[in-house]
């Protein structure tokens, strides 16, 4: 019979056995999650048998390294990159002699690294696993299968990529990666309200967010239609989307109430976008205000559903537009988005609230975003009321139907000024309801 001390060490080794062995379970499944993949791809130098057993070495490794230190782990990762070099060589001459006989998969074999790069990286899962990091493990193989996976499609939509968009996307880049963290985190100024970094970051929100729905409406761009175009148009900018279909009307007269649908819908949507900024910029404080504006989002969508009703659209409608977020409308844009900041300050330490009206009406007539983020940080600072807030928002988006209007006028078909004014006209009138209705 074992005493009580020795009873209690064996469960101590049962214990610390079980969990070792969970953590090369672990390590063995996370290699035939990534083995599948590659079996089914009909890769010749690895596939389902070969990645389980990389995984379940590197776990052992693991086991074996802290036990004896880290040049086991080391060793056993030169000795994978040996062995995967050596099956390459070996994969390489077997195509080699078969010459034409090769496939187009084989060619893209000849001069890429993927299932090698994808070895080592399931022996240093199975690695990790062991020392105590399965989440992560588990994380970083699902990664690698996805990866592996979406490859086709990830060719194809690298291709539709153009300059532009790579030129946006390191812009971007630039903006949220290298400026951004060298911006003071801190209130500055007379009034205490102008934060750079928090002007920075709501900078390359806007920037991202366009970039990103750009890019969708590029790749949906087999989905044409006025509701397609209208949504994405919205979540871009609604002002250039307007612009830009009173533009097209013109020169398509017929499609006019098809790009009048695109317009109403586009400045429908971007109340859902004010919606979501007053959210990230007002916290939970900006949190009264989403139930009034997205209201007038409702009653703007079924305003425009009810024409749409009536609308037969039967033209391509999709719009092309060049892609956006150039880095000068970014500075452009936080220059404006510091002074209508310092500006609505101003206005309600020194005018009182109808000065604050005010300057919502000047900063919305070309841009939502600037009046929507500044009134939402003055929420969350409890420089504004919500009830105040919303109103302000509200005020910046009529003057912003109103701008739009007048560009449909100037620019745009009669045949579209008409069911726009329409729309517009009972938008602002159900605003004004709103204004005096809400409690």
């Amino acid at each position: 019979m074992l005493d009580r001390g020795s009873r209690m060490t064996l469960a101590v080794q049962i214990i610390e056995a079980t969990e070792l062995l969970k953590s090369l379970g672990i390590a063995l499944g996370l290699g035939l999650l990534i083995g599948l993949q590659r079996e089914w791809t009909h890769k010749r130098m690895a596939g389902i048998r070969t990645f389980p057993l990389v995984a379940l070495f590197g776990g052992l490794c693991g086991v074996a390294a802290g036990e004896h230190g880290g040049w086991i782990a080391a060793a056993g990762l030169i000795a994978t990159v040996a062995l995967t070099l050596l099956a390459n060589l070996s994969s390489r001459r077997g195509r080699g002699a078969r010459g034409d006989d090769a496939d187009l998969e084989d060619q893209e074999d000849r001069v890429g690294l993927t299932t090698e790069f994808a070895l080592l990286l399931t022996f240093t899962i199975g690695l990790v696993a062991v020392l105590g990091y399965r989440l992560e493990a588990t994380v970083c193989a699902g990664t690698v299968m996805v990866l592996l996976q979406v490859k086709k499609a990830l060719h194809r939509a690298i291709r539709r990529f153009g300059e532009g968009e790579l030129r946006e996307i390191a812009r971007l880049v630039l903006a949220a990666l290298v400026i951004l963290p060298l911006l003071p985190n801190r209130d500055m100024g007379e009034l205490g309200v102008i934060n750079p970094f928090e002007i920075w970051l709501l900078v390359v929100l806007i920037v991202g967010v366009s970039l990103a729905a750009y890019l969708a409406a590029k790749f949906l761009g087999g989905r044409k239609g006025a509701v397609v175009s209208g949504i994405f148009g919205g979540l871009i900018s609604s002002t250039a989307t307007t612009v830009s279909a009173a533009r097209r009307s013109k020169a398509s007269p017929d499609a006019s109430r098809a790009f009048a649908l695109i317009a109403m819908i586009a400045s429908a949507v971007v109340f859902g976008r004010v919606m979501v900024e007053v959210v990230l910029a007002g916290g939970e404080a900006g949190r009264p205000m989403l139930l009034p504006l997205g209201t007038m989002m409702a009653w703007m969508v079924a305003v425009s559903a009810v024409m749409a009703r009536f609308s037969h659209v039967e033209a391509d409608t999709s719009i092309d537009e060049d892609a956006p977020s150039e880095f000068k409308a970014a500075i452009v844009f936080a220059l404006l988005y510091v002074a209508v900041l310092a500006g609505v300050a101003f206005a309600k330490e020194r005018l009182g609230e109808g000065g604050l009206y005010t300057v919502a009406a000047l900063s919305g007539l070309t841009d939502m975003d600037a009046i929507t983020l500044s009134t939402a940080k003055l929420v969350k600072d409890q420089h504004l009321e919500a009830s105040t807030g919303w109103r302000l928002i509200l005020v910046g988006g009529c003057a912003n139907l109103v701008f739009k209007a007048l560009m449909v006028a100037l620019i745009g078909s009669r045949r579209m000024l008409m069911p726009v004014a329409l729309v517009f006209a009972l938008s602002l009138a159900g605003a004004t309801v709103l204004w005096f209705a809400w409690p």
